[in-house]
């Protein structure tokens, strides 16, 4: 979600840098060469067909309410684009401690990775859960789901934090050659 709001920002910032270059060749234009008209925009003409147009006519009340969508929306997908972190213990009353999924995902990756018959192992990370996805270097996992088990959550409840989430594995073995 913060990709899709860094690209609106982005593309706005770039849409009003544009506006203020045309604005100020406009501008320099005008001073350089008073009365020869328009150098970028017809404004004579965008004049003339606006000057037309009533507010109560369907077309501007259909682009009124478009963008209100359209800022609705927007400010939708930025409310709901903060940033995705996890509280942990406060050290002291004016000290605030937090860390993002991405690096608790890390911690744990790192310790089930180097459990023995790991082949690989995918981890996400929520301050409600933990999922590791592993696969097994051998046929048979016998109890290496049950040690990945026990070392993920090992790692979670080492760390100090507020809610302890939920951890969730699943091992899958290597399929058969044919």
């Amino acid at each position: 979600m913060r990709f899709v709001v860094r690209l609106i920002t982005t593309l706005l910032g770039l849409a009003v840098a544009a506006a203020g270059v045309v604005l100020v060749v406009e501008a320099v234009g005008a001073l350089v060469r008073p009365g020869t008209g328009d150098l970028i925009v017809p404004w004579q003409r965008v004049h003339a067909a606006l000057s037309v147009v009533s507010w109560d006519d369907a077309p501007v009340r259909a682009i009124a309410a478009a963008v209100l969508v359209a800022g609705l929306l927007l400010l939708l997908i930025a409310t709901t684009s903060r940033r995705r972190e996890i509280r942990l213990h406060d050290p002291a009353p004016e000290v605030t401690v937090t860390t993002d999924p991405r690096s608790l995902a890390r911690l744990v990756g790192h310790q089930v990775r180097d459990q023995d018959g790991v082949a690989t192992a995918s981890v996400t990370a929520s301050a409600k859960r933990v999922q590791v996805r592993a696969s097994s270097q051998f046929r048979d996992a016998g109890d290496l789901r049950s040690r990945l088990t026990e070392t993920a959550e090992h790692a979670v409840h080492d760390l100090p934090l507020r809610s302890t989430p939920k951890v969730l594995v699943s091992v899958s073995t290597p399929k058969e050659r044919r």
